[in-house]
């Protein structure tokens, strides 16, 4: 299939673009949101950059939206309503925002034209999608390989604009873990947190935002890895950590339960559990090591690129059958 999506979710692109399909991505000069392409990363040739401008001669057998916006954008540029004229899938990253959650309605609720695809049971639980058509499927990961050495006494992580999201990230909560251990800290934004969070200058690391190949390479040095973050789907940097062969700490929101098995590390909602298990990790690295080959193999059997993609592919064509039975019904020849 020729599938239009947005570069919007890298490390999700990552294994989608993986399929057997043509990828058609969209690309500017500006390399901004709507026209990022292929973004500089190591992809099969079959995901291809094109213009925007270019899209109206463009033959497309459906389109993967991932913003609300897309779908004006998709119409103003193809000449094609999403859903009508176009099958059309929409991918929810996201947990909700904003408003009272249990009650927070998806933008495409009630939408009998676009199934909603969530990336995690959790999400599925709490976004209210109304009549629309819902599928999970879970993130499946490009195997980095055993790469975990746990080296150094230290606790990695990795978070985007950790001062800007603050709680959400549960940057509030590094002050405890650094009484610990160092923390070496990756990710977009995070040379603004030794300004932004009371952790001594040795026990703040910053590993800066590094290419994915890079990341891979530097994390896995450290002990352990702490996953803080309170409201996110379901982080995909906690699942690379794990198949890197990584023991992980996590805060036991969301869909963490579910992602880490007690005998990878820890999984709590008491921060001083997590805390306990972080220095018994620092100071037995044996146990570390044998709790990180744990976790490896629980995300190799459920995180696994091919389940994934199976996924994907079943549901792209059980889209396109669809609307092209109910494009014959109207009377239509295709």
């Amino acid at each position: 299939m020729r599938i239009l999506i947005w570069h919007v979710h890298g490390g999700w692109m990552d294994s989608f673009v993986q399929g057997g399909h043509q990828y058609l991505l969209p690309t500017t000069d500006a390399r901004d949101g709507w026209g990022l392409g292929r973004g500089g990363r190591d992809w099969p040739s079959s995901a291809v950059e094109v213009a925007p401008g270019d899209l109206a001669d463009q033959p497309l057998d459906v389109v993967v939206l991932q913003r609300p916006e897309e779908l004006d954008e998709v119409e103003r540029l193809t000449g094609r309503v999403p859903g009508r004229d176009l099958p059309a899938i929409y991918l929810e990253h996201n947990t909700p925002k904003s408003g009272h959650v249990p009650n927070s309605v998806h933008p495409l609720a009630g939408r009998r034209d676009i199934p909603i695809v969530h990336v995690t049971h959790f999400n599925r639980l709490y976004w209210d999608c109304g009549t629309s058509r819902t599928e999970v499927i879970e993130h499946g990961i490009v195997d980095p390989g055993l790469q975990y050495t746990g080296e150094t006494a230290t606790l990695g992580l990795a978070i985007n604009e950790p001062v800007r999201r603050w709680r959400v990230t549960g940057t509030d909560l590094l002050p405890r873990f650094a009484q610990v251990a160092p923390l070496e800290v990756f990710g977009i934004g995070v040379e603004q947190l030794p300004g932004a969070v009371d952790i001594a200058a040795d026990r703040l690391l910053i590993g800066g935002d590094v290419p994915p190949g890079e990341l891979r390479r530097r994390l896995p040095r450290s002990r352990a890895y702490l996953h803080p973050f309170r409201w996110t789907s379901l982080g995909l940097a906690l699942l690379e950590a794990m198949h890197l062969g990584m023991p992980v700490i996590v805060l036991g929101a969301t869909e963490a339960f579910r992602a880490v098995p007690p005998e990878a590390g820890a999984v709590s909602s008491d921060v001083e559990e997590l805390a306990a298990m972080a220095r018994r990790l620092v100071h037995e690295p044996e146990e570390a090591r044998a709790r990180g080959l744990a976790a490896r193999e629980f995300a190799l059997r459920h995180y696994g690129l091919q389940p994934f993609l199976d996924a994907w592919d079943q549901l792209l064509t059980d889209i396109s059958d669809v609307h092209e039975a109910e494009f014959l019904t109207e009377g239509s020849t295709p």
